[in-house]
């Protein structure tokens, strides 16, 4: 062998070294998301190629072949790798163990329908020989493949995983997405997509929100004029329920319906007024809000309604639970109605909630009487009902709290409302077992069942739902999911980055949404110049836009604000060079020309699209607010401090900037805030 053929060996033999090094000393930094509970880095790694193959070991059923099938699919997809037969073929599994890539070793069935009490750990063993994934039952199976894949990853050898060694569980047992499809109709195939999108995270719950003042989205045979007077033609048809409960188990995922109750019920009474506290007529609300259209409870004619409907949606779903709802009634209905009005007095009711508890003595027997266990919100909650009740708590920690010292499960949603647009960073702080649920004794901690993200659809459609359910939920997942001390949000983010990427190929569209969405505002122009603005953008918090302006059911959601994400990346990671700007003044300043420079194209391109226009001072905003920083890195080069007067007028810039605009926010204000401040102290 010659002396260049022996140094490129060398070459090779010292890189791969080098990667098989790196990888075991960061096993703890794996793009993994959720973290495991506990992980063990191990030495080489189990090479990708077009000879992987999957064996089943122990247990088999059709739904950890089809989990098989998919996990070789999802690595065609991402490796573009054949495997038996190329891209497009049908898949095939191994049927021996000991020739296979990977083997999924199941023990048993598992619970034939999927429960809060379902076995979900599992255990992956990487070694450069094979890959070992061993679970108690099926669910677990599905967990541990979704880890198997993010561990894959390309590098300069190739796909490989790295060889380690994970022992994983749950920390709660009820992670949840809860989807509101009645504000915006929520077509199947979303669910479906974001179906696939949690069980990437190991997300185990979908709470469908079925029925709301804005429509009745569920087929109802017994009482057909629920979904066909109520719901605008938009509903689910049974079949398509039977199918999607079908899809969501295939991924380890429960479904549990919301059928809302007593208020939030404007659109049964367009089909029954026969069942509401007032004489109507009703008509499907347009609006948001709270709405005085309410059941009657103190009639027999609704309980006989109820256990009918209830006995139908019981029958569709077979989860233990059923959701109540039971939140927000303001009971004006109530106290307008004579008839009402002296029952409470015969009663001896002091006030609408005595009625409403009178209402949920009534419900819960019925609720039992299909086999199923009550949820509801807060408001649902009294120390009459039995304890086999669970509470899902939008008020807070406190309530979560109160109730789980009485002895009742509970679910935390407050914290992660995914509508109010709010960064990942702030729903991962959130904790179910933080605030004043931290003082639980551990009993009382233990019922404590977990979390549920609440994407409420006032101000989402089918076309952007994904970039405010994503990847925001996937942090929240990892709270769910992970040990309690996996807190670390730069390290979060570092992840988030890479699953959020992930998501992409299991046709989430949090990303692909956004440049489509751009192009429209756009017209028959380049949204390159647009990008620039939309990408320092973000839309205002909570309940900021609902109270900016009038929106209905009927409003067109194609703004600038609609497109843009909960969070800036690109402000985000600007910030970030802005805390050290000295190491990064030259990162800075290029950016900062670059926004400053943007007004000269950005503002024509802005006055040529009539859903552009409100826009144009944000443009004009951006500029000037790098402008200010360019001075204000000036003035940090010269060693001098700014002028007072200089000072003066930035700050006023800034404040003006700072504030929301089109119903958005300029979100390098404040990083270039610091630099200005920094200006006016001078060096030190």
């Amino acid at each position: 062998m010659g002396m260049k053929g022996l140094r490129g060996k060398l070459l090779v033999a010292l890189t791969v070294a080098l990667t098989l090094g790196h990888q075991r000393i960061n096993a703890q930094s794996l793009n993994l998301m959720p973290q495991p509970a506990e992980l063990a880095s191990g030495s080489g790694r189990l090479v990708i190629d077009g000879s992987f193959r999957v064996a089943l070991d122990g247990y088999r059923e059709p739904r950890l072949e089809a989990a098989a099938l998919r996990l070789i699919r999802r690595l065609a997809l991402q490796t573009g790798i054949p495997f038996r037969g190329g891209l497009e073929s049908e898949p095939q599994l191994e049927s021996e163990p000991r020739e296979a890539t990977m083997v999924l070793r199941c023990d048993h069935a598992g619970e034939a329908v999927q429960s809060v009490r379902e076995d979900e750990s599992y255990q992956l063993n990487v070694t450069p020989q094979q890959a070992r994934l061993t679970a108690a039952t099926p669910v677990g199976v599905l967990r541990g493949l979704e880890t198997f894949l993010q561990l894959v990853e390309l590098d300069a050898q190739g796909f490989s995983a790295p060889a380690v060694r994970i022992t994983d569980r749950p920390r709660f047992p009820w992670r949840g997405l809860m989807i509101d499809v009645c504000r915006h109709w929520i077509p199947e195939e979303v669910l479906k997509r974001n179906i696939d999108g949690m069980a990437t995270v190991k997300l185990n719950v979908l709470h469908l929100h079925l029925t709301d003042d804005q429509g009745f989205r569920i087929e109802s045979k017994k009482y057909p004029r629920l979904q066909e007077m109520g719901s605008d033609g938009h509903y689910y048809t049974q079949a398509q329920i039977t199918g999607l409960i079908a899809y969501a188990r295939d991924r380890g995922i429960r479904v549990v319906p919301e059928i809302e109750m007593p208020g939030h019920s404007t659109s049964w009474y367009v089909g029954y007024p026969e069942i509401a506290s007032g004489p109507g007529p009703y008509q499907i609300e347009r609006k948001w809000g709270i709405f005085a259209p309410t059941l009657d409870p103190t009639r027999e004619e609704t309980y006989t309604f109820l256990d009918s409907l209830i006995g139908e949606i019981a029958a569709l779903f077979p989860d233990e639970y059923l959701h109540v709802g039971g939140d927000e009634v303001n009971g004006k209905q109530w106290d307008t109605n004579p008839q009402i009005l002296a029952f409470k007095k015969m009663q001896g009711m002091k006030d609408n909630a005595d009625l409403q508890l009178y209402f949920n003595r009534h419900l819960l027997p019925i609720v039992h009487k299909y086999g199923k266990k009550m949820v509801g919100w807060d408001e649902i909650f009294h120390p009459d009902l039995p304890q086999d009740i669970v509470v899902q708590s939008w008020r807070g920690p406190e309530s979560l709290a109160q109730a789980a010292r009485l002895g009742y499960m509970s679910i935390l949603s407050n914290g992660y409302y995914l509508d109010f647009t709010l960064p990942p960073a702030d729903y991962y702080r959130v904790d179910p077992l933080g605030g004043a649920a931290a003082s639980l004794t551990p009993e009382q901690a233990s019922r404590v069942l977990g979390g549920e993200a609440c994407m409420w659809s006032e101000l989402v459609t089918p076309e952007n739902v994904d970039s405010r359910i994503w990847p925001s939920a996937a942090a929240i997942a990892e709270r769910f999911w992970s040990p309690e001390g996996v807190m670390d949000v730069d390290s979060m983010y570092r992840r988030l980055e890479v699953v959020s990427r992930e998501l992409d190929w299991v046709g989430v569209t949090h990303h692909s949404s956004y440049p489509l969405m751009l192009a429209r505002l756009a017209g028959m122009h380049s949204p390159e110049p647009l990008q620039t603005l939309a990408d320092v953008l973000e839309p205002i918090k909570h309940y900021g836009r609902e109270n900016a302006r009038e929106y209905t059911s009927l409003t067109p959601f194609n703004r600038l604000v609609d497109a843009v994400g909960p969070e800036s990346e690109k402000a985000r990671i600007f910030a970030g060079m802005v805390e050290h700007w000295r190491q990064n003044e030259n990162a800075v300043r290029r950016q900062l020309l670059i926004w400053r420079d943007s007004r000269e194209y950005l503002v024509p391109l802005l006055m040529k699209s009539a859903l552009l226009q409100e826009d144009v001072p944000l443009a004009e905003d951006l500029s000037a607010v790098a402008r200010a920083g360019l001075e204000a890195l000036d003035y940090l080069d010269a060693a001098n401090p700014a002028p007072p007067a200089w000072m003066q007028e930035r700050m006023v810039l800034l404040d003006l900037a700072a504030k929301p605009h089109a119903e958005l926010l300029l979100m390098i204000v404040e990083p270039v805030r610091k630099l200005v401040e920094a200006a006016q102290k001078g060096p030190g």
